[in-house]
Formats: C-alpha cells, sequence, structure tokens
C-alpha cells in the first residue's frame, strides 16, 4: 500500500465526526446498550450491568503480542490492549483470569486520558504494528473517547477490534471508519450451545450479523509491502470438542454469505481450562480427527485465505496474567 497511507479515525477526528459520535456512545452508558445485552443499567453512575464493568475502563494487561496471525504481530508485535471483564461467560474461557473475576479487576480500572496513554506507549515506546483491543465490546465510548486524546498526541496506527463477535449493530454503526480490522471469533451455529456454555442468547442471530456489518465496513484483508494487516476482516473460528463450536456449519455459512476470499483463522488452540472440567464434552483438547474435520470443511467451502493452527497447541498460547510483567512469556 501506499506509505501516505493513514487510519480512518484521523480524517473522523479532523472532520469533527469523531468527538460527535464519542458523545452519543457515552451518553448510551447512562442506560447501558453497548452489547446486545442492553442490560440498561446506569453505568455512568457506577451501576455495573451484565459486563460488571462502570464508565471506568478495566485494562488487564498492555503488552507487545508476538503470537496473534502473521498479518498482525509482524516483526515488531502486535500492540495488545486486554480489557478486563466480558459479556459473555464462557465456561472454557483461557483469559478467565481477567474475564471472569470482576471483584479481581477493580484494581485494574483506569481513566480514558491513561487508555489513550497506553495506545501512544504501544506505538511510540514498543513500535508496535497496530493496537490490538482485546475483549473490547463492553468498552466502546471508553476507546472512542480515548482516541480524541490519543489521534492528537500522533497515534497513526491501524486499530484491531478483537471481539467474541456478540456484538451490537448500533454500536458497530458507530465504529465504522474507526477500525481497520476487525478480528471477530465466531464461536458456535447452535444458539442452545451458546447458552450453556458462554451464557449467551440468540448467540448465532447477533454474531453473524455483527460479523456481516464488520465485513460491510472493511472488506476483505488488506496487507502492506511487508505483509502486515492495514485493513479488513479475519474471522477466527476456535474448534471445540465434540462438534460444539459447529465449525462445519460456521465455515460454511462464512464462505456462503460473506465470501470464499475472506481470511479465516482455524484455531486448534482449545485448551479445556477455567471450569470446563465441570463438563464431561469439555474437558479434553480436540482430536487430530476433529481438526481434519474442520479443515477439509474450509477446503470444500473454498475458504483459502487465512491460516490454521498446527496439531497440537492446546498449551502454546494459554496467557498466565496472574504474573507480573508480559502474561505470553516466561517469569
Amino acid at each position: 500500500m501506499a506509505n501516505d497511507w493513514q487510519p480512518g479515525y484521523i480524517s473522523l477526528y479532523q472532520s469533527g465526526e469523531l468527538a460527535v459520535r464519542a458523545q452519543r456512545l457515552w451518553q448510551r452508558l447512562g442506560a447501558c446498550d453497548i452489547c446486545p445485552r442492553e442490560c440498561g443499567d446506569n453505568r455512568l453512575k457506577g451501576k455495573t450491568g451484565y459486563c460488571h464493568s462502570t464508565a471506568e475502563p478495566v485494562v488487564a494487561s498492555v503488552c507487545d503480542h508476538h503470537g496473534e496471525e502473521p498479518v498482525l504481530s509482524g516483526s515488531r508485535g502486535s500492540g495488545t490492549i486486554f480489557f478486563g471483564n466480558c459479556n459473555l461467560r464462557c465456561r472454557y474461557c483461557q483469559n478467565h483470569q481477567i474475564s471472569q473475576d470482576p471483584k479481581a479487576q477493580r484494581v485494574n480500572r483506569i481513566d480514558c486520558s491513561t487508555l489513550a496513554r497506553h495506545m501512544l506507549h504501544l506505538q511510540d515506546d514498543l513500535g508496535c504494528h497496530n493496537i490490538n483491543l482485546v475483549s473490547p465490546s463492553h468498552f466502546v465510548p471508553q476507546i472512542v473517547r480515548a482516541l480524541l486524546e490519543a489521534i492528537p498526541q500522533g497515534l497513526k496506527i491501524p486499530l484491531v477490534y478483537n471481539s467474541n463477535a456478540y456484538d451490537s449493530l448500533k454500536t458497530l454503526k458507530e465504529l465504522d471508519g474507526v477500525i481497520d480490522i476487525y478480528l471477530p471469533d465466531l464461536k458456535y451455529a447452535d444458539d442452545g450451545h451458546a447458552r450453556k456454555y458462554s451464557r449467551a442468547r440468540e448467540y448465532v442471530r447477533h454474531s453473524r450479523a455483527a460479523i456481516k456489518e464488520m465485513y460491510r465496513q472493511v472488506g476483505d484483508l488488506v496487507v502492506d509491502e511487508e505483509g502486515i494487516a492495514r485493513r479488513g476482516l479475519i474471522v477466527r473460528h476456535l474448534i471445540l470438542p465434540n462438534g460444539i463450536a459447529g465449525s462445519g456449519e460456521s465455515l460454511t455459512w462464512l464462505a456462503a454469505e460473506l465470501s470464499p476470499q475472506v481470511s479465516v483463522s482455524l484455531m486448534s488452540q482449545y485448551h479445556p481450562t477455567h471450569k470446563a472440567y465441570k463438563y464431561k464434552e469439555l474437558s479434553r483438547p480436540i482430536s487430530p480427527a476433529e481438526y481434519d474435520m474442520a479443515l477439509d470443511t474450509m477446503t470444500r467451502a473454498g475458504l483459502e485465505n487465512g491460516w490454521a493452527q498446527e496439531m497440537p497447541s492446546n498449551r502454546n498460547y494459554l496467557p498466565d496474567f496472574d504474573k507480573n510483567g508480559h502474561p505470553f512469556q516466561p517469569q
């Protein structure tokens, strides 16, 4: 891509549109409808809603992550901001230390100015290729408000929206032109499984609508001359044991309803953690046969763009947020 490329959020800031959107989003925290839960709690007055979060951003870790997809990690890492708490309750969450323990996350509450400084630190001090917002769905107003401070201080690298896809269409539309790269995880093809294992109602409808909107905004993946992502959609799909993720149906849907050209990241890293031991069907890693079946589906669907983690990789990507320092590096 041309060297004069810049993220869309810069022109939105310059026109004043970003400030307008930030104000609209912030007001919605007063009767929160930021995610599909639409719990209606007044987060501006200290209520915490389903996501256990007030109007203060909760940031559990900030680091240069070298284990993301190659187009994101590159040589300098993806500048990852791990938000605390979550709008899902996945029984097997590998980030459960920060997503499912709201009491422990109280010490990680910050303000939007600090969030802006984190973004600039990742860009200027660590030299990361992008700002990777992990579990951002319940903090969209705070992210946009932080951008209003970070942009005039020189923020100029792509924003990655790394979500569970349980996102609100109304909220995503406020991010049109703000987010450069969408990285949703398409978790389930069956609402019964979504309710049982993630306590999410109508996950299939919400996630598929969200991913369609993301694709409408950014389209297929575009990389620069060094092979680093600048814009586009990458859909992650974590294979779960015993067909719980509905891999065949989800991958076929992506090819048919979006495009065979869409970039897919097929993940074999499932490791039974958190409360997975309570469910026999979730208490083991995936089998080679389950992995091969998902790969075969990708091939038959014509999904040729993207990546597939090799087997076995179930222990290679487990973070530890309880230790000091980088959650993906040895102490």
